[in-house]
């Protein structure tokens, strides 16, 4: 994997994100670390100069994204179309946690990132008697099409016969368009060897709210060391990339057109943030 998606590049903001979580009452205590807490408070500090300046939230965005992914979800899994859940590069977010906890063995929930923190949260998660036969953690480099560590060997693992999402959450603003465009042809390519597939992402316009989104970029490259990126000017450019991408349909969910993000989206910053939500 090149530097630009490296493994000290996106811990940072794993760790960051990981105590972010629990502070919000979103969390399992197995996720806290020491360096959570720290980068969390470090990077608190910088955006809080964004709020006071044009009151944007970034808890109000992270929420937004978490919570409208988690929905999307939710309502896969129960409408019986998904059983089988991929989650890229999912640093110590808690949805691996949660919804093994509330399905069971009703799905399997593989948790996937590169090979320092997969073994990092595989460890917090064996402590915490947390694994299972249907909740792993794996090694995973999305940018790859064969080896050990490829979604094609990691496919291999699954149930032909059973619905399957890939989600990514906080990762394609690491890659560049060329890059984010392989990876979401990869994705799309994996999907159709399953009855049912479903993609799920977080989102953003650059036309929207440029200059505050700019503040947002800059700081959020200054934290990680390296720049973000903002595929999409629109949501209908975002729907026609998924769509030449192989996805069969595409769609851009704002956090009021969602039941479980409507609270939320009263608070700026909320509005920042798209949910991708793509099917194969």
């Amino acid at each position: 994997m090149s530097s630009d998606t490296s493994t000290e590049r996106i811990s940072p903001t794993a760790y960051a994100t990981g105590y972010m979580w629990y502070r919000l009452g979103m969390s399992h205590p197995a996720l806290v670390t020491a360096e959570g807490k720290r980068l969390d408070f470090a990077f608190g500090l910088l955006m809080n100069g964004i709020k006071r300046v044009n009151g944007t939230s970034f808890d109000a965005l992270m929420i937004a994204r978490h919570k409208g992914i988690d929905a999307r979800l939710t309502r896969a899994i129960d409408e019986g179309r998904i059983g089988q859940v991929i989650e890229v590069a999912a640093g110590l977010s808690p949805r691996g946690i949660n919804f093994a906890k509330r399905y069971g063995k009703k799905i399997t929930y593989i948790e996937t990132d590169l090979p320092a923190m997969a073994a990092t949260k595989r460890k917090l998660l064996e402590k915490a008697r947390l694994l299972s036969d249907h909740h792993r953690v794996v090694e995973l480099d999305a940018l790859i099409d064969k080896g050990p560590n490829s979604l094609a060997a990691l496919i291999k693992t699954l149930d032909p016969n059973v619905g399957t999402a890939i989600i990514t959450e906080g990762l394609m603003s690491y890659l560049d368009e060329d890059t984010a465009r392989d990876v979401w042809h990869r994705f799309a390519r994996t999907l159709k060897k399953f009855p049912h597939g479903l993609y799920l992402a977080d989102i953003y316009m650059r036309r929207e709210n440029a200059s505050g989104a700019k503040a947002f970029g800059a700081v959020l490259g200054r934290f990680v060391k390296g720049k973000i990126h903002v595929h999409f000017e629109t949501a209908a450019q975002a729907i026609q990339t998924l769509r030449n991408a192989g996805f069969r349909t595409a769609a851009v969910h704002a956090a009021r057109d969602i039941p479980e993000t409507v609270e939320i989206s009263s608070v700026k910053g909320s509005e920042r943030v798209r949910v991708l939500e793509a099917t194969s």
